[in-house]
């Protein structure tokens, strides 16, 4: 089906011609939601943004347009409010002309895109040999979303979890399997095992005066690098632990990738790399390092390779070979790029990685076009931090990273206990499968509904509540929508098709879910999965005010007809629209 914005944009464009206006090429006003319900459906501003070129007076233009508008059944005459938006209300015949149609489209609506591209999303990342910790949350659950949307819209995705299985660390890790580790602990929790092994290492490499820790961690290292049997079996062995420890919490999530490339997968493509950088004049040595530095082709305010101190423009290389000879990040991730553009013929490729990495990905995107991957779409997809109570890092008491499987555990924990007040005569069964959904879907609801850019308290009393912006009030929107059939007691596929809207709620919950083909798009404007989720929390307030005053099983007729369709629609749109954010739906709570 055609959006309502997109027959409106066409008729306005219309409407301009007719009116003697000639638009600049490719011009389209921009037709959005209206925010004040009291002014119609929706509204344009293309009045204001032509006014200066088309040399007019915004509202006197507005008003010459909507004279020439043919509303042809779509909407009633428009208006001109403020200093020349122009409002649209929809007719009643043309939104009940659409629950036929929408009834028997199984995509409630959304389109797939006319130019479906090929995308690799990179996000999660965790390193091998850690568990993962709540700053894994947004990575992992943006990624997961981003991908579930562009996948359902028609693209290709490749997902890619690129982890931490090589460098530094593993020298610790190898000198303290042989020296502290224990086996017991290893097989009853690999994670915690090799997390304390990395700690206790660590902390005494930071006690010593000397280097004796250290140096013996590093030999280690270059045993692992250059080939050393018994290393490269304990670092493989260590690699699959913990990518089983990994799949538990993935499992859980409901989160899966295509791939699993990490840092050890390009470790034979570095040295080329950068004797080819160096070789088309990308790279050049720098006191005995290998770097990039800027090609002087942007201006300084651009340019990721300066920075300004004391009024001077200083250079800010990207180093990809140290003097010792070893690789960086910067290098893997080039090498990564390469073989993402030559293997998987991606036309774009997300990174969901966190604010401090911003400069890094500027140099890597600037590098990688230099190196002739211009007709990849490369985006940093950033997010901000996720803080305790006290608005700093989210830790537990002693200071420590919180561990995410024991969020999820507590989540689900603290679900159950609402489950069982709300719900004792349920199954213990019934009660677990329901504490798991509602507990990680408050979890991740609680992360998505979030501006990815701010900075946000992870607060269990709210993302758990019935109330507000949460993921159970969702949920529970869901279980109404399916609690009418069930008292039915039958199942219900043929709605007819006479339908008749009379009532406003009936009105605001109809426009709002014809209002998910339109908004499912718009996720992939700037990789926003909150834009999915207001929605999503619109439409159940929307649905909860219809179930309140618009009795369903009451009713007779027509009406009864209309209001069981009206649930229907409700119930699909929001099971839809929680999927594409990661979440299951449950019928009961």
């Amino acid at each position: 089906m055609t959006t309502f914005p997109k027959l409106l944009q066409e008729q306005l464009l219309a409407a301009f011609t007719k009116a003697g206006h000639s638009l600049p090429d490719g011009f389209q006003p921009q037709i959005s939601q209206a925010t004040d319900s009291r002014f119609g459906h929706y509204q344009s501003n293309a009045a204001m943004v032509l006014a200066k070129a088309l040399r007019s007076n915004p509202r006197a233009l507005a008003e010459s347009v909507i004279a020439e508008f043919d509303g042809a059944g779509l909407c009633e005459t428009p208006t001109v409010a403020g200093p020349g938006f122009i409002n649209f209300t929809l007719t009643t015949e043309a939104i009940t002309a659409r629950i036929t149609p929408m009834l028997a489209d199984d995509r409630c609506g959304v389109a797939k895109v006319d130019t479906p591209r090929k995308i690799v999303i990179d996000f999660s990342a965790p390193n091998i040999a850690k568990p993962m910790h709540v700053g894994h949350i947004r990575s992992t659950i943006i990624g997961d979303c981003l991908a579930r949307v562009s996948r359902f819209l028609g693209h290709e995705v490749i997902t890619d979890n690129h982890i931490g299985d090589w460098g530094t660390q593993f020298g610790i890790i190898l000198h303290g399997w042989k020296t502290i580790l224990n086996e017991e602990a290893l097989d009853a929790n690999p994670s915690a095992e090799l997390l304390r092994v990395y700690k206790t290492l660590n902390d005494q490499i930071k006690a010593e005066d000397g280097t004796e820790t250290i140096t013996l961690c590093r030999q280690e290292l270059v045993k692992l690098q250059q080939g050393d049997e018994e290393n490269l079996t304990i670092w493989k062995r260590c690699v699959d632990l913990s990518l089983n420890s990994l799949a538990n919490v993935y499992g859980l999530l409901d989160v899966s990738f295509d791939h699993f490339l990490g840092e050890s997968f390009y470790n034979g493509a570095l040295a080329p790399l950068v004797k080819k950088l160096k070789a088309d004049g990308i790279a050049r040595e720098s006191e005995g390092a290998i770097c990039i530095f800027s090609d002087g082709e942007k201006s300084p305010g651009d340019d990721p390779f300066k920075i300004q101190k004391d009024g001077e423009w200083l250079d800010v290389p990207a180093m990809i070979q140290k003097s010792d000879g070893g690789f960086l990040y910067a290098t893997t991730d080039l090498a990564t790029i390469d073989y993402r553009a030559r293997e998987f013929k991606a036309d774009a490729i997300w990174y969901v990685v966190g604010v401090p990495q911003q400069l890094h990905f500027r140099q890597i995107f600037d590098a990688a076009i230099r190196c002739g991957h211009t007709d990849i779409d490369f985006k940093h997809v950033v997010f901000g931090s996720i803080l305790g109570e006290d608005r700093k890092p989210f830790k537990t008491r002693s200071g420590e990273s919180v561990e995410l499987l024991d969020v999820i555990e507590e989540s689900i924990d603290r679900a159950r206990k609402v489950v069982e007040e709300k719900n004792p005569e349920l199954t213990t069964g019934e009660k677990a499968d329901i504490a798991e959904i509602i507990g990680i879907g408050a979890v991740k609801y609680s992360e998505l509904s979030q501006n990815r850019m701010t900075d946000y308290v992870f607060d269990w009393e709210e993302m758990l509540s019935l109330r507000g912006n949460t993921a159970p009030y969702l949920l529970n929107a869901y279980v109404r929508t399916r609690a009418i059939f069930r008292k039915l007691g039958e199942d219900v596929t043929d709605f007819g098709t006479e339908f008749e809207i009379t009532e406003e709620n009936e009105m605001a919950l109809l426009v709002k879910l014809y209002q998910f083909a339109e908004t499912v798009p718009e996720v992939l404007t700037d990789h926003r999965p909150n834009v999915l989720a207001t929605y999503l929390f619109e439409t159940a307030k929307a649905f909860h005010s219809f179930f309140e005053a618009c009795p369903v099983l009451r009713s007779e007729g027509v009406t009864r007809a209309t209001r069981l369709a009206l649930c229907e629609l409700s119930s699909r749109v929001l099971r839809q629209g929680l999927e594409l954010l990661g979440l299951k739906v449950t019928e009961r709570m």
